[in-house]
Order: structure tokens, then sequence, then C-alpha cells
């Protein structure tokens, strides 16, 4: 469908059925797929045939789900995870190995950071974390000899910081790297990190392209463009002979454009699991049909509180990228020109104590260790989902202790101010 708009590959891309066909995506409830002989499935074991033998690895339904996800991205393959967190692992394992080093933005997810600094490293792979406002000096000097990827937000989670992806894509492919790029909170509607020089991205689509709180899960698009075989010599995992896999060469029998996904479902997803049920695809396909009249409601009310928050007596500072005001508004435009997302964080006055007083009056916003939902929630995440950062490093990805993040959902702006506003009495 790469003839038609954003919105018309929301509704109905991945998925075409044929005369007589179920209009929506069938759910393939199924763990294993029968057939009439054993040279029949030893194909799709050598992968010489398409097909299905076990959803561990493949499902029709995830597969549709997928398909679609690529399209919505500009890639040319997509996979399916049981969550975000497993995507970004995925993506990043699938090409690193012991011994091997990643260069990342210290500005990322507080499960994602722990990811990379303590579990990683604990499989050795080291990471070296540094500002997404660093120089391009800054950037180039983090890069070792053994580097194999670089990572990032394009709006980070919940520092709201703007990732400048040309400037990581360019010292990444300066260095013969990939940049692999979280899309979760501007989701493709708002941003497509491929079009500006990203070669992997990954989703937590238990955020906005779910968009109901139903069901967890994670997505990874391969766009195709990076050469692995021009590097063979940095990515062995694809350019040489997998004999875990009967010696398959991936980049070399996948090209460019399916070598990535292809060896991630093969080899990672048939090891370690942490595959999306294909009742949960089925719930992430529903929220996706709807992700483009969703994403502008969200960004309206993010704006609004936004603007509100800036103007109130009590409030120290407000992330936002979507305000003028913000250290990031330009970078913003430049990359998210319909806006960013709904989420919003900022300080009030009295730190920590007085971040827990306010959440304890809130009405209509509900405390929740979740973001980017129909209905408005918000956290601390000092206190929840970045507790195991210390406060240094909580001040290095911009995320004080008092902060609060708002994730604004799709109730009428005024009551979401209003109830706000009655908190902050």
């Amino acid at each position: 469908m790469s003839d038609f708009s954003i919105n018309t590959k929301c509704v109905q891309g991945g998925y075409t059925p044929g005369n007589g066909e179920p209009r929506q995506i069938p759910i393939v409830q199924s763990t294993t797929f029968k057939y009439d002989t054993s040279s029949d499935m030893g194909k799709l074991f050598d992968l010489e045939a398409s097909g299905y033998f076990y959803t561990r690895l493949q499902n029709p339904t995830n597969d549709h789900v997928a398909a679609k996800i690529a399209e919505l991205e500009g890639g040319t393959a997509a996979m399916l995870t049981s969550s975000g967190q497993a995507a970004n692992f995925f993506a990043l394992f699938n090409i690193c190995e012991a011994g091997d080093h990643i260069v990342s933005s210290a500005s990322i997810y507080g499960g994602t950071f722990n990811l990379m600094s303590v579990t990683m490293a604990k499989m050795g792979i080291e990471t070296t974390f540094i500002s997404p406002d660093c120089t391009e000096e800054e950037l180039n000097a983090a890069f070792k000899e053994n580097t194999k990827a670089v990572f990032g937000e394009t709006i980070a989670n919940p520092a709201l910081t703007v990732l400048d992806i040309e400037k990581f894509a360019k010292a990444a492919h300066a260095h013969n790297v990939p940049l692999i790029v979280d899309n979760t909170f501007p989701t493709p509607v708002n941003c497509r990190p491929i079009e500006w020089g990203a070669d992997i991205i990954t989703h937590s689509t238990t955020k906005y392209m779910d968009g109901h709180g139903a069901a967890v899960g994670g997505a990874i698009v391969d766009s195709g463009r990076f050469d692995w075989m021009a590097h063979k010599d940095k990515f062995p995992g694809l350019t040489t002979p997998d004999e875990s896999y009967h010696g398959i060469v991936y980049a070399e029998k996948f090209g460019k454009e399916g070598a990535f996904i292809t060896k991630c479902t093969s080899q990672l997803m048939r090891d370690l699991g942490s595959i999306q049920s294909p009742q949960h695809a089925f719930y992430l396909n529903l929220g996706l049909e709807s992700l483009h009249v969703r994403m502008p409601r969200h960004v309206e009310n993010g704006t609004a509180v936004a603007k509100f928050l800036e103007k109130h007596p009590k409030v120290v500072k407000v992330n936002y990228p979507g305000l003028e005001s913000d250290p990031y508004y330009e970078r913003a435009m430049k990359y998210m020109g319909n806006g960013g997302c709904g989420v919003v964080s900022f300080e009030i006055k009295g730190g920590r104590a007085a971040a827990e007083e306010f959440m304890g009056k809130l009405k209509l916003c509900a405390i929740e260790t979740h973001v980017a939902d129909a209905r408005t929630c918000c956290l601390n995440p000092a206190t929840s989902t970045h507790r195991q950062m210390s406060d240094e490093q909580l001040n290095a990805a911009g995320i004080p202790a008092g902060l609060i993040r708002i994730s604004c959902g799709l109730e009428d702006k005024n009551d979401l101010i209003a109830d706000i506003e009655q908190a902050l009495k």
C-alpha cells in the first residue's frame, strides 16, 4: 500500500483479504501447524519456503500486524515481540555479543537504561551513555573499534528530550554501524525516523499503538537500508554461516531488506522466546486502526495541559517539546511537525513530597505505571519506573526526583486541566 497515505495504512495496511476471506485479520490461535509430509515441513526449517510450523517463531496473525507496522514506518520487514523491552533487547542483541560496545543516548526509559547498563553488561556488552545534546565531536569520541550500534529514543520517556536523529545517524554511519531508534512516543503517525536516517525502529506497542491498555507488546522494524555485507567483519552473525541454522548466511540469502528480521526471528525468537500472542496482536491491530485519529487528540490535550502548567505559580518547570519555550521545540518541529505526543512532565515546588501529595489529590488522572493510553494517567518516575537509578543518574537523564509525568488521554482537555488545577491547590 505504498501509494496510500498513512491514515489509510493504519486502517487497511498489512492484510488484504481475498474473495470470501475474513474482512478482519483472523486470530490464528494455534501453537502448531499441520503438514502432509516431513519434507514439506523440512523446507520451512531450512528457510527454503515460507509458511508456519510453530507460533513461537511465526504466526499469521502476528505477521499481518507486523506487516502493517512496517508499512507505517516505511520499512521492509518487521516482527512482533512480547513487550517493548523485548524488542529493544532483541534489536541490540541481534548484532551484539560478548566483547561488543554500544553508544546510547543517556536520556532513555529507565528500564532500557537498566537493560543496557546492568543486564547486557553482565553479558559482556558495554554501553557508553552520552547526552542527546552532545556535540558531534563528543558523539564521535564515544565510539570504539568494537562499537556495533547506536541507540536513542525519538522522544525520551519521561524526560521528553528530542533526539537529533540526523546527527546520531550521521555519526553511526560514519563508524559503519546502524542507528536503532525507539519511536514509541511519536508513533509513525507523527515521526518516521527512517526518513531521517535511522536503520532499525523499535516500539513498545503497549503504548499509543495499542492505546487502550489492553495488551503488552513490542515491535521491531528494519528499514532495509543498512548494508551488512559492506561491513562483513563487523557483523559476523549476519554475514557468516549460522551453524545453528544449517549454515545459512542471512545477509546473502535475504539481502539487506530481510536479513536482520529473519535472523532475529529464526535465531533469537527460537532460543529466547518472547513472542507476542496472536490474541494480543489482534488487540494491537484494533488500536492501529484508529492510531491516526487518536494521536492528534493526544497532542491537543498534551499541549493544552502543558500551556496551563507553564503559567502556574506552583510549577517550577514544564517539559513538553510542543511548547515554544521548550529547549527542544525547534528540533521537535523539524522531526515532528504535527506534534509529538500527549505526555507532559513537570516539576512542582516542594520536590518529591509535594509531587506525591499532588498525585494523591487527583480525581480524574489515575496513578499508574503506564503511559500513552486513552485514559489519562500519571506517576512520579523517581519512585516507580526509574527507582533503580541513582539521583545522579536521574539528573543526568533529566528526571529530577520531584518530576511528575502526566500522559494526557482522550478526555476533554478542560476536564483534565480542572482536575490538575484542583490538585495543585
